[in-house]
């Protein structure tokens, strides 16, 4: 199986052609481009200028419980919302759309895109109780950008009948989420409910489902905003429902026990 890495700023021009050089001297043309990134700062590739995003909510303050997964602790954490529209705007800049649409705009003008290409990039949209500070907040502002994107790059790779897709996956242990407060709380009680149903999923089992269930069937299911779903087990109604039982029952005395928090100590640390 062909694999190779390069190491730099993907948000760079350099970067990409070092990409494109690889891919033609290598391969020829691709198929497929996953699109998933990941980052707290970005430099505008065309006019230098540096933009940070931040994770905060919008409009009003937000209170709700987390957890030290390192300890167990379970404490409130209030969060105070952005204070001016331009940390908005900088964070649609470092997480939004405009990139992947430069990275398709410049494999689509080297031709290494082959008749058909796909091109997929990742989303969340999560319980109504991370809503304010994840769907409803500054990150969810930029995935929204990026969701908007979709119709744009459609257009660029008309000329080989390309597509793009964006897919909301589940809540899923990685580096980004296990830095948004509350978040990880979340993930250890929803994976203790979706293990004890027999329908948890781990990174490697999330993507195995939605290239062989939705990006590479017959006919590709989108829900009313053109989007492929792949949270569908997580957002079930029965999972959720007894994931606000366990939210409201959780505290530092009883997570170890109504949680799955020892599963994502091991997740997480099995990152690194």
């Amino acid at each position: 199986l062909y694999a190779k890495s390069i190491n730099g700023d993907a948000f760079s021009d350099e970067i990409k052609q070092q990409t494109i050089d690889l891919i033609k001297k290598d391969l020829g043309q691709i198929d497929l481009v996953v699109y998933s990134l990941a980052s707290p700062r970005r430099t505008h590739p065309k006019t230098g200028v540096s933009y940070s995003s931040v994770l905060k909510p919008i409009g009003e303050t937000f209170t709700n419980k987390t957890v030290d997964f390192h300890t167990g602790k379970v404490t409130d954490i209030s969060i105070e919302p952005v204070d001016k529209d331009e940390d908005i705007a900088n964070t649609i800049a470092v997480m939004g759309g405009e990139d992947w649409k430069f990275w398709m705009e410049d494999l689509a003008k080297a031709g290494v895109l082959a008749e058909g290409v796909k091109t997929v990039a990742y989303s969340y949209i999560g319980p109504a109780l991370t809503f304010p500070i994840y769907r409803n907040g500054t990150i969810g502002q930029a995935k929204n950008d990026l969701e908007a994107t979709v119709p744009v790059i459609n257009d660029i790779l008309s000329g080989v009948n390309g597509r793009s897709y964006v897919s909301v996956n589940k809540a899923l242990v990685t580096q980004s989420s296990s830095a948004i407060p509350v978040v990880p709380l979340y993930i250890s009680l929803l994976y203790k409910v979706m293990k004890e149903k027999g329908i948890h999923e781990g990174c490697i089992e999330q993507m195995q489902r939605l290239f062989a269930d939705r990006l590479y069937a017959d006919a590709i299911e989108l829900d009313e905003k053109g989007r492929i779903r792949v949270d569908d087990w997580e957002m079930r109604e029965d999972v959720q429902a007894e994931v606000a039982v366990l939210w409201d029952k959780v505290t530092s005395e009883n997570i170890e026990d109504i949680s799955d928090i020892e599963g994502y100590r091991n997740d997480f640390f099995q990152l690194f």
